[in-house]
């Protein structure tokens, strides 16, 4: 996060994937209650945010975009605008801010690059108009705007329970490349979480399996936990993600797994040689969708 002298911060905003994502029921306002370890990976957006003075500046929110977003939502419902205003209005804020995103995260993806933009927007505002708050104070804030906001604002390997909101930091993974493949096809999350069969589901991933891996180090027990119970719906709806999983193990990945609610599918390989090989690959047989080669950050 870089401060410019002309009151303007630049920030990149990284994407996660989860590493597991267990629904373990549904609260009375629609929220489902989830146990998941996310992960942050080498995939950014970047934001670039400026405090505008002046009584020619009218809008107290500029926002502006390198590219629309597949699904076309205005300015005034992205999760970036709705967090500046937020801001401003919360703690009274006058100044007025020009806010530019660089958009490189597929949208719609599973990776959380709306709600990483949204962290990034409250932690921006924060440091530039000098508010002080804590990473704790701003987690309350962000989860009003979304569930993953709060670890967008942690980030790391992280343990996240009840609606996202309740976050346990487990021991950093060691560097692991990935490959991210994300076919052309839109997922509404929505559509996944109310096509889901909570009472129905015949697995529950292993969490504390997840976690005791994580905590030992030990890659082959993170791979063999790889799950995600929201692959019920999706892949039902869209076999296409089976098939990418299965091309990622086929071709070398140690273990592979649909990210949030899809349609992003990723594969982890035991060095970058091996990643850099089958992304290659990945890139000839799915040449009309996004095929990211990255790996996990801290």
């Amino acid at each position: 996060m870089d401060i410019i002298p002309d009151n303007t911060i630049n920030i990149n905003t990284p994407a996660k994937i989860n590493l597991s994502l267990d629904v373990t029921g549904q609260l009375g306002n629609g929220y489902h209650t989830l146990k998941m370890v996310m992960q942050t990976i080498s995939v950014y957006d970047t934001l670039t945010i400026s405090a505008v003075t002046g009584t020619g500046h009218h809008n107290p929110v500029n926002f502006t975009m390198n590219k629309e977003l597949p699904d076309k939502i205005p300015a005034g419902k992205n999760l970036v605008y709705k967090a500046a205003m937020l801001m401003k209005e919360k703690f009274n804020i006058k100044t007025c801010f020009d806010i530019h995103l660089d958009k490189n995260i597929p949208a719609a993806a599973g990776l959380a690059g709306g709600s990483s933009d949204c962290a990034a927007t409250l932690e921006g505002i924060n440091k530039l108009c000098r508010l002080g708050l804590s990473e704790e104070e701003l987690c309350k804030t962000g989860v009003t705007l979304g569930a993953d906001v709060p670890f967008c604002i942690k980030k790391g390997t992280v343990l996240c329970e009840g609606i996202g909101e309740i976050l346990t930091p487990l021991s950093p993974l060691p560097e692991i490349w990935l490959v991210l493949v994300k076919p052309c096809i839109s997922v509404s999350t929505a559509y996944v979480y109310t096509h889901l069969d909570v009472p129905g589901l015949k697995y529950h991933p292993d969490i504390d399996g997840m976690v005791n891996a994580i905590n030992a180090k030990n890659i082959k027990g993170i791979t063999s936990c790889l799950s995600n119970v929201l692959e019920t719906v999706t892949i039902k709806e869209y076999p296409l993600i089976s098939e990418i999983k299965t091309f990622l193990t086929d071709n070398g990945a140690a273990g592979s797994l649909m990210s949030g609610s899809g349609p992003t599918v990723f594969g982890m390989f035991e060095n970058k040689e091996k990643a850099s090989a089958v992304y290659k690959k990945a890139k000839e047989k799915y040449n009309n969708a996004d095929v990211i080669l990255c790996h996990t950050i801290q």
